[in-house]
């Protein structure tokens, strides 16, 4: 896993929530951490973090429900090309 980017993420989530006992595949919604009005901050926290585009086929549940999840995600928006 990139360290940047789960360092990243888990700075982020850390100011909402104790991320201490948090494995990088434990689903934060399942464990209740997050609400739908997080989601949509955890979408712009991304967007605006990474320098990607969260488009709308992309707000898949499991784009976004783990730390691992996450880095995946920007992971993969960092190495796709870009649409000319």
């Amino acid at each position: 896993m990139s360290t940047d980017i789960r360092t990243r993420v888990i700075g982020y989530l850390s100011r909402y929530f104790p991320v201490s006992d948090l494995a990088d595949t434990d689903d934060i919604f399942k464990r209740g951490f997050v609400s739908s009005m997080f989601a949509m901050q955890l979408v712009a926290f991304v967007e605006q973090e990474f320098a990607v585009v969260v488009e709308n086929e992309d707000l898949e549940l499991d784009n976004f429900r783990s730390v691992a999840a996450l880095e995946r995600f920007v992971r993969g928006k960092l190495s796709a090309p870009v649409a000319s």
